[in-house]
């Protein structure tokens, strides 16, 4: 069993999930949001998820984490505000000597619900089937469940891929 926390990191709301892997399946452990106060500062907010990203690691014991990759914005201070959440997130990962993972959006989104230009709520319906819940939780612990579950699907080759490999693989044998 390899226990996956998933961040969907921000600098006003961090969205994170926890699944565990075991043999190909997904289990839910557990979503939410750590947040901060608009009004507080940069470095304040920052600290704050930091606090509550670092009790999160301490009380759910994850052996990996997945996080989003920035991507680019039109916007270059929203693409800074991100890229500094992200920073304050790896550095929390890095100090609980845990290994990280990243994924381009349209990865996850490929990876969850088969097209990296699926909308949102197509990936929110997928996470919501792939990991049996009852209902939605809010779009950023969403898109956290989203990335570990892409974490989850891709660490493990499943069995029709080394099959296909192994077929490919074979010295005179064609696809």
């Amino acid at each position: 069993m390899v226990r996956i926390l998933g961040l969907d990191p921000g600098s006003r709301v961090c969205g994170y999930g926890v699944i565990d892997e075991t043999d190909g399946a997904l289990a839910y452990v557990e979503c939410g949001v750590l947040t901060a106060p608009e009004t507080w500062p940069m470095e304040k907010r920052l600290g704050e998820i930091a606090r509550g990203l670092r009790e999160v690691i301490a009380e759910l014991a994850p052996h990996v984490c997945a996080v989003e990759d920035v991507f680019s914005h039109q916007n270059p201070r929203t693409a800074l505000a991100l890229a500094q959440a992200r920073g304050m997130a790896l550095a929390v990962i890095g100090l609980n000597a845990l290994t990280v993972a990243s994924y381009p959006p349209a990865s996850v989104k490929k990876a969850v619900s088969g097209s990296g230009r699926a909308e949102k709520s197509q990936v929110a319906r997928m996470v919501q089937a792939l990991i049996g819940l009852r209902s939605l939780p809010t779009a950023d612990a969403t898109d956290a469940l989203a990335v570990a579950i892409t974490h989850g699907r891709t660490m493990r080759p499943t069995a029709a891929r080394m099959v296909s490999a192994t077929i490919v693989a074979a010295p005179g044998r064609a696809p």
